[in-house]
């Protein structure tokens, strides 16, 4: 299994990931409207999201080519955190999460000359509760602005404020590496 991966993303966190993976990689760009035109139950937004930007594509593709797309999103009581406009929003998003249990959804889609496979994966975070103190401190100093729920959790609050996951850890940083890995060997196989 030797795939050619052109990941449409400009995350540098899905860059490292993937490019960890030790395959040939490139990064390509696409302009889609992540939009959704019609209500999804927050639980597909991401998977919705991913499957969009797949068939926004319009490079071409060649043998061996595939083509990954993803999309990471933060649900909390049953709506839908997404990257934060300014610093009282990322305030907000981290009161919210404090003290409690929160998911974390990312859709990939993996997309061939021949096939396409999507795919969701989800991962409970628990958070303690947090300080005012500490959500400053993290909001002024890393300025989470580019992440979903105002967080990273290969950043300080990961290490502090995240008392447990269930599930991939990698799917909190916005792509779960081990699953992608699986889909790519079953579908270059098949």
């Amino acid at each position: 299994m030797n795939p050619h991966l052109l990941l449409a993303s400009k995350s540098p966190r899905r860059r490292q990931l993937l490019g960890e993976l030790g395959f040939p990689l490139d990064f390509v760009d696409i302009d889609v409207d992540e939009h959704l035109d019609h209500p999804v139950p927050a639980h597909e937004v991401a998977g919705q999201t991913a499957l969009r930007k797949a068939e926004g594509y319009t490079g071409t593709l060649g043998e061996g080519d595939v083509l990954v797309t993803a999309d990471t999103v933060v649900v909390h009581a049953g709506a839908v955190l997404g990257k934060p406009r300014d610093r009282a929003e990322a305030l907000s998003m981290l009161q919210a999460l404090s003290g409690d249990v929160h998911q974390v959804y990312t859709g990939v889609c993996l997309r061939t000359t021949r096939r396409r496979v999507c795919f969701t994966e989800c991962t409970n975070v628990h958070f303690r509760t947090l300080t005012q103190q500490e959500m400053t401190y993290y909001v002024d100093r890393y300025r989470p602005f580019d992440k979903a729920g105002a967080y990273g959790i290969q950043e300080w609050i990961g290490m502090v404020g995240i008392s447990r996951i269930e599930g991939c850890y990698y799917n909190v940083m916005g792509l779960p590496v081990a699953r992608l890995y699986e889909e790519l060997k079953t579908l270059l196989v098949d």
